[in-house]
């Protein structure tokens, strides 16, 4: 199973297991991760589960597509290059060890 990693903005970090199959925002819900709001439930209309994917692992999470892309132009925190909607990250092995950043409010 896949361990993910999220790294707060106050410098902590919380690391969990995600099922094979799961979004990442479902994953982050089931660990407590403080910030993945998540107010959607993952259908891809909100933007609360914005994250920024560390530079070292983009290539394996791929890009947003239109409809992200569209979510993460109203994101509260400043939309970066690395800029994901975490409910469209779905966890795999190629996955494991994936390390995740919070956007601080």
């Amino acid at each position: 199973m896949p361990t993910i990693h999220w790294k707060l903005a106050d410098g902590q970090s919380i690391s969990a297991d995600v099922m094979p199959g799961m979004n990442l925002m479902q994953g982050a819900t089931n660990a407590g991760v403080p910030g993945i709001d998540s107010e959607c439930g993952g259908c891809l209309s909100c933007a609360t589960c914005h994250v920024y994917v560390d530079e070292a692992w983009i290539e394996r999470t791929g890009t947003a597509d239109d409809n992200e892309s569209a979510m993460l132009d109203i994101v509260t925190a400043p939309r970066l290059a690395t800029s994901r909607l975490s409910c469209q990250i779905t966890a795999s092995a190629a996955l494991d060890g994936l390390v995740v950043h919070v956007p601080g409010q």
